[in-house]
């Protein structure tokens, strides 16, 4: 079945060719979609990602974010985030997006920002456990945390599911994403 979206954005298309072309990786097209739909819907204007990498999924949320949002987003690969960050400029959305140099964990255990409505995960998958840990308390009490490629992940996926905290669901998107609501 193929389904007629809408043309996505321009710089969207061209990361995405570039990611591909460089072999750097990125979450899916039909994932990016559903991160703006989500991102819409819940009028999402403080978000968190742990993964930039070419900022793909950022870009996505950006786009779709009130013009008031802000999102932190965590990458140690400095030289993925000068490409993350260049089409943030690109896009007139660099100032709304602030970019971490530093690994997730170190962050994530002092990170100042709290009252999250989205918290973004598709960075080391074998951490996904302390990930887990570290964001729950950041959100708010409607807050959303996903993780993309969840059945991939071992053991990952049953405490994910099963975390008292929230309400969970894994969707066929992509490699798969684990979508939680607090």
């Amino acid at each position: 079945m193929h389904l007629a979206y809408p043309p996505r954005h321009p710089l969207l298309v061209e990361l995405e060719q570039r990611a591909i072309a460089d072999g750097v990786p990125m979450v899916s097209s039909e994932t990016g979609r559903f991160l703006s739909t989500l991102v819409t819907a819940m009028q999402a204007n403080r978000i968190l990602e742990v993964g930039t990498s070419y900022g793909y999924a950022t870009l996505c949320m950006a786009l779709a974010q009130p013009s008031v949002g802000r999102i932190w987003t965590i990458e140690p690969d400095v030289r993925r985030t000068d490409v993350a960050r260049s089409y943030f400029r690109r896009a007139a959305e660099d100032d709304y997006i602030e970019v971490f140099n530093t690994p997730a964990l170190e962050l994530l255990e002092n990170f100042p920002h709290r009252n999250l409505d989205v918290v973004l995960v598709a960075s080391n998958r074998d951490e996904y456990a302390k990930y887990l840990d570290l964001v729950i308390p950041m959100l708010k009490l409607s807050g959303l945390t996903i993780f993309t490629d969840c059945p991939s992940q071992g053991a990952f996926p049953d405490r994910f599911l099963n975390h008292p905290a929230m309400d969970a669901t894994i969707l066929s998107l992509g490699i798969g994403i684990g979508a939680r609501r607090q």
